[in-house]
């Protein structure tokens, strides 16, 4: 029976990322292909993201913690979500465009929370077993990434429509889901009907201090997931939404492993180790070209397991062992408030501004400054590993407990 939990859900979160991977990574190469969009453009279309991310929180607390089951919930959305990304794949008008982003991100961001919160529901163990179901939807990114790198599709709305099939199909499976209930104990004070209760977690500094390390953090990530993918395609690197999900390999590989290093090294030091891969690998990226450095982009790309890994699952684990019950998929919202909200929010706008200052027009074309471009995130990731070094010191964290 365990087993076939496991499955079920590992099905689940490979739908669930292969709908993010199959639009998400190429889009700012499809604004600059089809609407001659600017940097600062792809950073606000990017940035939608963020402002659906920070409404998610309430919405999982108003609904999934309280009133309905969560696999209802997120089968709903994502049927939604089917209907929009084939109204985006057809859109030719840039306002338009940017707006139905907006929309499908709404519908989108509470299936992240709500799919750990049904994961995390099921499992005795979530520390052994969540990384093993997680590990999936690295998969199901992979498989996103290698399909669109061999149709060779990165700036059709094909990728749209391909988000869309998926989406159709996890909206139809989460309606076999295992059933989980909302939460009708407790307290019924709007401030808990809200999921606000969750709140109680930033009394611990440790929390806090997480907390605002991963806003920070985004802003690096901002950079990789706006300007990746355009950047390897500028510099003349083949294939490089096929070859990107290297990253995702090596994200599966640490996915597997995060049980060995979450009981050996505990909280703070797997946390650690994750900001400072983002360092090394912007670095990697600055450096790197397609001549004799060509190592170094694709070991930039290879540091992704390390970066998300060791910081963002790591995360969630840690965020659930610090979460009451009764509001444990709040506090994972809480963690999409911060990661996919408010850091990637400041992040998008900061990696476009920054893009865009160090661009130039030569003779009609766009002359890009990388190694400049990529220097800003690589020192915004030497200052948060520094602030997280000194003021994280959770007491628990070497046995790898909150």
């Amino acid at each position: 029976m365990r087993k076939l939990i496991r499955f079920r859900l590992s099905i689940l979160m490979f739908l669930e990322y292969f709908i993010w991977g199959a639009w998400y990574v190429t889009m700012g190469a499809y604004i600059f292909s089809n609407f001659n969009g600017d940097a600062v453009f792809v950073g606000s279309a990017y940035a939608n993201l963020s402002i659906a991310a920070i409404i998610s929180p309430i919405f999982i607390g108003l609904v999934a913690d309280r009133y309905f089951p969560a696999q209802k919930v997120l089968g709903i959305l994502h049927l939604l979500g089917a209907a929009t990304l084939l109204c985006i794949s057809n859109v030719s008008e840039a306002n338009a465009f940017w707006w139905l982003i907006l929309l499908y991100t709404l519908l989108y961001m509470p299936t992240m929370a709500l799919a750990n919160s049904i994961s995390f529901s099921q499992l005795q163990d979530a520390s052994k077993d969540f990384p093993k179901i997680r590990v999936l939807g690295t998969v199901g990114w992979i498989a996103a990434g290698l399909l669109i790198g061999f149709m060779k599709i990165e700036t059709d709305a094909l990728t749209f429509r391909i988000a869309a099939i998926a989406s159709l199909l996890l909206g139809v499976y989460s309606f076999s889901l295992p059933n989980t209930p909302p939460q009708r104990g407790g307290s019924t004070k709007l401030s808990v009907l809200l999921g606000l209760d969750a709140f109680q977690l930033f009394r611990s500094r440790s929390f806090t201090v997480f907390f605002l390390s991963s806003v920070a953090i985004c802003i690096p990530l901002s950079f990789y997931y706006s300007f990746t993918n355009s950047f390897l395609n500028n510099i003349g690197f083949e294939n490089a939404a096929g070859k990107m999900t290297i990253g995702q390999a090596s994200e599966f590989v640490f996915m597997v492993l995060i049980p060995f290093f979450f009981r050996r090294l505990g909280v703070k030091k797997m946390l650690m180790i994750g900001i400072g891969a983002w360092i090394i690998r912007y670095i990697f990226f600055a450096c790197g070209n397609t001549g004799t450095n060509l190592w170094m982009l694709y070991a930039g790309i290879v540091l992704h397991g390390v970066c998300f890994d060791f910081f963002f699952v790591t995360g969630q684990i840690y965020t659930d062992n610090a979460a009451k019950d009764t509001n444990k998929s709040a506090a994972q919202g809480i963690i999409t408030l911060a990661t996919y909200g408010f850091g990637i929010l400041i992040g998008s706008y900061i990696s476009g501004f920054v893009t865009e200052h160090y661009t130039n027009i030569v003779g009609g074309t766009k002359i890009y400054n990388w190694q400049s471009i990529w220097q800003v995130p690589a020192l915004i990731a030497a200052v948060i590993l520094l602030a997280f070094a000194t003021f994280f010191n959770d007491k628990n964290e070497r046995q790898g407990k909150t």
